[in-house]
């Protein structure tokens, strides 16, 4: 599945039904029974990937269903559905990180990773180090220069969901293969449609599904795709261990979800490119994040390796009060202020990176805002975005 028209097509064919039901059926329970005691003796044994079902936390048709089409997105071996993004993002350190060994962690992560890495992971024994997520680029030395001997996994997120940074995913993941070092990211923002990792050498992918892949701002879901049966093994077994199983009502969300994924993204792109070029022409505006752009410095990287953007960026504001940004963010009419982003709806909340930065300190000194471009008309988003520029003066 190599063209993106292949992978746009592949969202109606992937995961259907062989009943004559376009869509699958939402398969809810626990106990699977055997005819013979020869089929449940051989059950025990069985390939958790595309073996008999046996028990409803391993596997239902449902979930099956979503699993086998996230992997053949990604161009994976398989795929681990987890009940959150931050799920599969624990079940990937979990699998492959032990007492002693040594983590790089990009700096621009995901906020909740970092809190599993400084708490969970620090109380296992594992050091995580946090590097500069445009490590190798404009002369800085690259990711090779951090590795030890108990190094074992390098995790990466590329743009950063909060600071949007672009990494060098390919030059990464070819350092780390040199030296036999596991690699994962977390590629929620791209989705499968915009950036396929595995294909640039990464271990093992992380999608928070509850945002642009589900859509519509009403499910929790995550996954992990892995580029190899034996690191697929170690996701699963890793999931299993822990309990963790997918509702299958959450995994017919995602399927439906997965339908309409590219005609959203499509809107999405381009509502957030218009949003990002009109905010830079007003004066209140410092500086918009946005890797589509060619003015961003990871502009080149992005048109180098990805295939699309989302609807998903930042913008530095000049410094302000904090009285007059409630002023803008109160008074709006269609961005509303709230966590997550992919949905149908347009969110704009402030950030605050400074706080959660260690190797690589946040050193603007306006004020960042993380918008997510939604399905409204953008005329209308433009001008809530403008009215509430013009409360920020009073």
């Amino acid at each position: 599945m190599t063209s993106s028209n292949a992978r746009r097509t592949a969202l109606t064919r992937l995961g259907r039904s062989d009943t004559g039901f376009v869509n699958p059926s939402v398969v809810r329970g626990s106990t699977v029974t055997f005819e013979t005691l020869g089929e449940f003796e051989e059950a025990l044994g069985c390939d958790l990937q595309q073996g008999p079902y046996t028990y409803g936390l391993l596997d239902t048709p449902t979930t099956r269903a979503l699993s086998e089409s996230i992997a053949a997105l990604d161009g994976a071996n398989g795929a681990v559905l987890l009940e959150s993004g931050l799920a599969a993002v624990g079940v990937v350190l979990l699998s492959h990180m032990t007492q002693g060994d040594h983590l790089l962690m990009v700096d621009s992560c995901y906020g909740p990773s970092r809190i599993l890495c400084n708490g969970m992971l620090k109380r296992f024994g594992v050091e995580t180090e946090y590097y500069d997520p445009r490590i190798g680029q404009d002369g800085r030395p690259g990711i090779e220069t951090l590795f030890r001997k108990n190094t074992k996994m390098v995790f990466m997120e590329s743009p950063g969901s909060v600071t949007f940074e672009m990494q060098d995913v390919p030059a990464i993941a070819a350092a780390c293969q040199e030296r036999d070092i596991t690699t994962a990211i977390d590629n929620t923002w791209a989705t499968p449609l915009g950036f396929r990792p595995i294909e640039h050498g990464v271990d093992m992918v992380v999608h928070a599904l509850t945002k642009y892949v589900s859509g519509h701002s009403d499910v929790m879901l995550g996954a992990v795709t892995a580029r190899t049966r034996e690191i697929w093994d170690r996701v699963k077994m890793t999931a299993v261990d822990l309990g963790h199983g997918v509702s299958p009502d959450d995994a017919w969300l995602g399927l439906r979800g997965l339908r309409t994924l590219a005609i959203r993204l499509d809107a999405q792109e381009q509502a957030g490119l218009q949003l990002a070029r009109w905010l830079q022409k007003r004066p209140e505006v410092k500086r918009v994040l946005h890797p589509a752009l060619p003015e961003d410095p990871g502009h080149e990287i992005f048109k180098r390796d990805f295939d699309r953007g989302t609807g998903l960026f930042g913008v530095v504001l000049h410094p302000v009060e904090r009285q007059a940004l409630a002023r803008m963010l109160e008074g709006m009419t269609y961005f509303q202020m709230g966590y997550s982003w992919g949905g149908f709806e347009s969110l704009l909340i402030p950030q605050h990176p400074l706080s959660e930065r260690s190797a690589t300190p946040w050193i603007e000194d306006g004020t960042l805002l993380r918008v997510s471009a939604g399905l409204e008309a953008v005329d209308h988003l433009i001008e809530d975005l403008a009215q509430g520029l013009d409360r920020l003066a009073g």
